[in-house]
């Protein structure tokens, strides 16, 4: 079998930053999945699935009532290696151009202060596990140290 393409990118160079990991097309219609990488592959901690579950409920819970992109929206979720999210979303925008929306998801999920969406028993399938003070400070983490930043090196998958 032939590597899927997230296995061809070099994590050994990968910076935490946005990239457009594939485009596919589905009839006339092109899905752009990103990789919203947080952390370092290989070089930094991994982030605890705690942190990551109340990540997804906040980020997923914004993005699917954003004025602008909630029609656009198809997956928000992390990856199986807990160093980052994948965004899917219905067109064909680069890094850059999304790169305002990934810094106001992580800015809302930096600032939010209050009982985390779905995190019941009735709404969720593991609702104990939520840790928002740590989704808040990685939140923090990443905006500071990486979209803030951004440049070439955190906005294209390095050869």
């Amino acid at each position: 079998m032939q590597k899927i393409a997230s296995f061809t990118v070099n994590h050994l160079d990968l910076l935490p930053g946005v990239y457009v990991s594939r485009r596919d097309s589905l009839g006339t219609e092109t899905l752009t999945t990103y990789d919203l990488r947080m952390t370092a592959p290989n070089k930094e901690p991994v982030m605890n699935t705690a942190e990551i579950h109340t990540i997804e409920h906040l980020g997923a819970t914004f993005l699917r009532n954003h004025a602008e992109y909630k029609d656009q929206v198809i997956y928000f979720g992390p990856m199986g290696c807990r160093t980052g999210f994948y965004l899917i979303l219905a067109g064909d925008q680069t890094s850059s151009e999304i790169l305002e929306l990934v810094k106001e998801t992580f800015e809302y999920i930096r600032d939010f202060e209050g009982e985390v969406p779905g995190a019941s028993a009735r709404d969720c399938g593991n609702y104990l596990d939520m840790n928002l003070p740590m989704a808040k400070l990685l939140a923090y983490k990443y905006l500071t140290f990486s979209l803030y930043t951004a440049n070439e090196k955190n906005l294209n998958y390095p050869e």
